[in-house]
């Protein structure tokens, strides 16, 4: 059987074969975004259905981590879609470093190999440096949280390869990484970054009152019914006035619409309603 041929009962039978070994659950994802990752790795391991794909699971768990990977994986790199970063280094940065909270704490939610995370932090720490507020960068917590432990260690490790920062500002790149491949995030952004586990749906963010959300091309893979509970979700989490930064091909539909109102729409960034 071709792997894109409608086979419900085999489909259905290895999507809770995922959720019961690995822990990830495939209901909430959309079902054309499930079929088309697993028949990447379904032809990578040349398997004609469903059912085989599942045996070869069973006897290979290396193959299980290729698929987890392949699920969970988001393109993105360092300042991907520039013009959203910039208008978030003019205007989000400098609105977090005004506030007089004891601490600022900003959620990169889905964050995948960590490119989000050391883009924020070196847009902060750039902005402490041009207004001589380094001290204020003590306050300032950013947490990368996803599913995929690859991942993770990734983020952890905060390093990347040159193709990576196609889409940075040469200035940020050379003082924020070093010069030579895998290009490293130097100590001083490193220092205001966590990364833990962590899943999107199922798991209570990881702090109230947060000044920053970003989660971006993520929910475009979840299905209409949980997306709403996902943005209600980042809406309880963030302190009145907050900020949310989207994906440029997400947006706020029907009544999420009132808990948010639009700093810039079309960079898809917003502050939450009173």
């Amino acid at each position: 059987m071709n792997a894109g041929a409608v086979d419900e009962p085999g489909f259905r039978a290895l999507t809770q074969k995922i959720a019961a070994v690995r822990g990830f659950s495939c209901a909430n994802y959309k079902d054309g975004c499930l079929r088309r990752r697993i028949a990447v790795r379904m032809r990578a391991r040349g398997t004609p259905d469903f059912a085989a794909y599942s045996l070869l699971l069973d006897r290979d768990p290396a193959e299980f981590d290729a698929l987890i990977d392949t699920l969970t994986i988001n393109v993105t790199k360092l300042y991907r879609d520039a013009s959203v970063w910039d208008l978030v280094a003019e205007t989000v940065v400098p609105a977090l470093f005004a506030l007089e909270t004891p601490a600022v704490t900003v959620w990169s939610a889905g964050c995948s190999s960590g490119e989000e995370l050391y883009t924020l932090a070196s847009l902060f720490h750039a902005h402490a440096m041009r207004t001589l507020n380094e001290a204020k960068l003590k306050r300032v917590r950013i947490i990368g949280s996803d599913i995929d432990r690859a991942s993770l260690e990734s983020a952890k490790r905060g390093a990347y390869a040159a193709e990576a920062f196609s889409e940075m500002p040469a200035a940020l790149k050379t003082r924020y990484f070093s010069a030579e491949a895998p290009h490293a995030a130097v100590p001083e952004i490193k220092a205001l970054v966590d990364v833990e586990r962590r899943d999107l749906l199922s798991d209570p963010p990881p702090a109230q009152g947060l000044q920053l959300i970003t989660c971006r091309n993520v929910i475009i893979y979840f299905g209409r019914e949980s997306q709403e509970p996902l943005m209600r979700k980042f809406h309880d989490a963030l302190a009145p006035g907050g900020f949310l930064v989207l994906g440029k091909v997400e947006t706020l539909l029907g009544p999420l619409r009132t808990l948010f109102e639009p700093v810039d729409a079309r960079q898809r960034i917003f502050r939450r309603a009173a």
